[in-house]
C-alpha cells in the first residue's frame, strides 16, 4: 500500500509553524501499518516544517511552497493531492479530522470519483486489504468498512491517535504543483483567530467540562478558575453550547471534538452516550454531579455526588494550595 497523509499546519501571530497533532497522529497510525508512507506538507514558506514529518513515521514528505497555497482554502489542495495521487500512484490517503481537511476530502473524492469513508477510529491492513474501523449505535459496536477501488480516501475522527516519535528521517521531495483556473477563484480577504489563553482541548491533557448542571452560562467562570488552576482547557457540552452558553469550538461529543486527554472533570454532565463518545477515551475521568443515578458515574473513575456549585470553587481552592 502506497499511503499519503496530509499534515494540517497552522502560523502563530509570531509567524512561527506548526504542525497540527491531529494529522502527526494519523501519521504515526498509518505508519504502523508497515507500508511505505508519505505525508504532504502544502503552503507557502511551509519547507521547514517537512522535516518534522521524519520523526513521526513519514518516509517521504512532498512539500509545495507556493504562494497560491497561503491562505487556507481547500480547492488549491485539492489539486496538488489530486497531482500527486496520479503522479505518484498513491493508493491511499489519509486525513484527520478538520473543517479544511474535511473540504479538501470530499473535493477530492469528486475530483478523482474515489470513495470516501469518514469518522474512522482506525485502520489495518487484513490478508493484503486495507480495512477502516467505524463507530456505530452510539459508539456500541465497531464495523468494518473498505473501499471497491483506489485510491482510498480516510477522513479520522479526531482525537484518536496521539503523535509517536520513531526517530526516523524523511527524504523531502518539492513538488510544483499545476492549478486549476477555477481553483484559484475564491479568494481569502481576511482570516481571524480566536484569542484564547490556555491550550486547545484537542491537545489539552487536562480537561475541566461544563454541562447543563451548571444551570447558567456564568457557572462556566468557575469551570474556567478550575481549569486554570490545573494549567487545562475548558470544554463543553453540546446542550450549552446550543444553549448559547459557550462557544461550539469547545464542544466535546458525537457532533462536536474527540478528546483524549490524562484527566476529564466532567461537572454537571449527565453522561449521555452523544457526549461519552467523545471523551471516553480519557486516561482519567471525574465525575461531580448532584444525580447519583447520573449514567456518567458508570463510566467514571472517581465519582464525586454534591453540589457543584461548592465542590468546584473549593476544589479550586486545593489546587492553587497544593501548587503554592
Amino acid at each position: 500500500m502506497t499511503a499519503l497523509v496530509f499534515l494540517e499546519h497552522h502560523f502563530s501571530e509570531s509567524g512561527e509553524g506548526e504542525l497540527q497533532q491531529g494529522s502527526l497522529g494519523i501519521l504515526a497510525k498509518a505508519s504502523q501499518l508497515g507500508e511505505d508512507v508519505a505525508a504532504v506538507v502544502l503552503g507557502s514558506g511551509v519547507e521547514e516544517l517537512a522535516a518534522e514529518a521524519g520523526r513521526y513515521g513519514a518516509s517521504t514528505v512532498y512539500v509545495a511552497d507556493d504562494p497560491k497555497l497561503e491562505a487556507p482554502l481547500p480547492q488549491p489542495r485539492v489539486d496538488a493531492i489530486a497531482q500527486l495521487v496520479q503522479d505518484k500512484g498513491i493508493e491511499t490517503v489519509l486525513f484527520a479530522q478538520s473543517i479544511l481537511s474535511a473540504d479538501i476530502a470530499a473535493g477530492l473524492a469528486a475530483r478523482l470519483d474515489a470513495g470516501l469513508n469518514w469518522q474512522l477510529v482506525d485502520i489495518a491492513s487484513q490478508d493484503g486489504t486495507v480495512v477502516g474501523k467505524q463507530s456505530a449505535l452510539g459508539d456500541s459496536v465497531l464495523v468494518d468498512v473498505g473501499w471497491i477501488s483506489t485510491p482510498r480516501l480516510a477522513l479520522f475522527r479526531a482525537g484518536i491517535a496521539d503523535p509517536v516519535e520513531s526517530g526516523g528521517t524523511a527524504t523531502v521531495e518539492r513538488v510544483e504543483i499545476r492549478f486549476q483556473d477555477h481553483s484559484l477563484a475564491a479568494e481569502m480577504l481576511e482570516q481571524a483567530h480566536e484569542e484564547s489563553s490556555g491550550p486547545s482541548i484537542e491537545d489539552a491533557d487536562i480537561i475541566v467540562a461544563g454541562g447543563r448542571g451548571l444551570g447558567a452560562p456564568e457557572g462556566f467562570g468557575m469551570i474556567e478558575e478550575l481549569a486554570k488552576a490545573l494549567g487545562g482547557a475548558v470544554a463543553a457540552t453540546r446542550a450549552v453550547v446550543d444553549a448559547g452558553w459557550y462557544p461550539y469550538s469547545a464542544q466535546v461529543g458525537q457532533t462536536g471534538k474527540n478528546v483524549s486527554p490524562g484527566l476529564y472533570v466532567a461537572c454537571g454532565i449527565s453522561g449521555a452516550i452523544q457526549h461519552k463518545v467523545g471523551m471516553q477515551s480519557s486516561k482519567v475521568i471525574v465525575a461531580i454531579n448532584k444525580d447519583p443515578n447520573a449514567p456518567i458515574f458508570e463510566f467514571a473513575d472517581l465519582g464525586i455526588v454534591g453540589d457543584l456549585h461548592a465542590i468546584v470553587p473549593k476544589l479550586t481552592e486545593l489546587v492553587r494550595a497544593r501548587k503554592g
